[in-house]
C-alpha cells in the first residue's frame, strides 16, 4: 500500500519540473528572450495554475541551472539559453538526482577514454595544467573558492589534454552541472561524514592524474572508470537517503 504523504512530495517535484521545461522551451522558440522579465510568482501562478511552492521551485532550479537570475525587489531575468532540443543535455535537463546519475552514465562513455587518450597525448603544459587543477582541488574550498568549479576545471583540463575539440565542447557546454559534488555536500552533513566523502574523491583524482602523468594508458581509464563508478554508487545512496527521509 502506497504512503500518500509520499505521493504528496513527490508531485509537487513533478510539477516543478514541468514548469521549468515549459519555461525552456519558449526560450528556445524565443517567446522568452536573454535579458527579458519574467512575469511574477502571482502570474505564473494565475497563468499555469500551480501553488507559490511550485513556482518558487521552478524558478530555484532555473537559477540553479544558470538559466534566469533573481535581483531581490526588481524581478527575475533570462540569464542563458538552454540547448537545443536536438542536444538535450545541458544544465536545463540536469535537476534532479536522478538527472545528474543518467549524466555520469554519459560521462562514463566519454571520461575513460578521454584519461586514456590523455595519457597519451597530452603536452608537458597540459599535465601542469591538469596538475594545478588538482592542488586547486586538493586546496579545498578555503583557498580554491569552489571545489565545484576545482573538479570541473580537473576534467575539463584532461579533456584538453586530448586534443580532440568535440570533447572539450561537450564539457564546455556541460559545465559545473556535470559534478555531483554539490548535491553530495547536502547529503553529507555530519562533518565526519564529509571528511571521509572528500577523503576518498580526492584520492581518486591523484589517482587519476598519477595514470596519466605517467603515461600509463589502461590504468589512466581505469583510474577514471573508478572515479566516475564510484561517484555514480554515492549519488545512489544520497538519493535512497533523501527518499527514506522524505528530503
Amino acid at each position: 500500500m502506497s504512503d500518500p504523504t509520499s505521493t504528496a512530495k513527490i508531485k509537487p517535484r513533478r510539477l516543478a519540473e514541468t514548469l521549468v521545461e515549459r519555461f525552456a522551451q519558449r526560450m528556445r522558440e524565443g517567446t522568452l528572450k536573454r535579458g527579458e522579465k519574467l512575469p511574477t510568482e502571482a502570474q505564473i501562478m494565475a497563468a499555469e495554475s500551480v501553488s507559490r511552492s511550485v513556482v518558487r521551485d521552478a524558478l530555484s532550479r532555473m537559477q540553479a541551472a544558470g538559466l534566469v537570475e533573481t535581483h531581490h525587489g526588481v524581478g527575475t531575468f533570462i540569464r542563458d539559453m538552454p540547448a537545443p532540443e536536438g542536444f538535450n543535455v545541458g544544465p536545463a535537463t540536469i535537476v534532479l538526482l536522478s538527472d545528474v546519475l543518467d549524466l555520469l552514465e554519459f560521462r562514463l562513455s566519454l571520461e575513460v577514454q578521454a584519461a586514456g587518450m590523455a595519457a597519451e597525448r597530452a603536452t608537458p603544459q597540459a599535465l601542469e595544467e591538469i596538475e594545478q587543477a588538482l592542488n586547486a582541488l586538493l586546496q579545498g574550498p578555503e583557498k580554491s573558492g569552489s571545489t565545484t568549479n576545482a573538479d570541473f576545471q580537473f576534467h575539463l583540463k584532461i579533456a584538453k589534454a586530448t586534443g580532440n575539440p568535440h570533447l572539450i565542447d561537450i564539457m564546455k557546454h556541460l559545465g559545473t552541472k556535470l559534478i555531483p559534488r554539490t548535491r553530495m555536500n547536502s547529503a553529507y552533513t555530519g562533518q565526519s561524514n564529509r571528511t571521509t566523502y572528500l577523503a576518498g574523491i580526492n584520492r581518486e583524482h591523484q589517482q587519476i592524474f598519477d595514470a596519466i602523468a605517467s603515461r600509463q594508458v589502461d590504468a589512466a581509464r581505469a583510474a577514471m572508470f573508478l572515479h566516475l563508478s564510484n561517484s555514480r554508487m554515492r549519488l545512489r545512496e544520497a538519493q535512497q537517503r533523501q527518499a527514506f527521509y522524505g528530503e
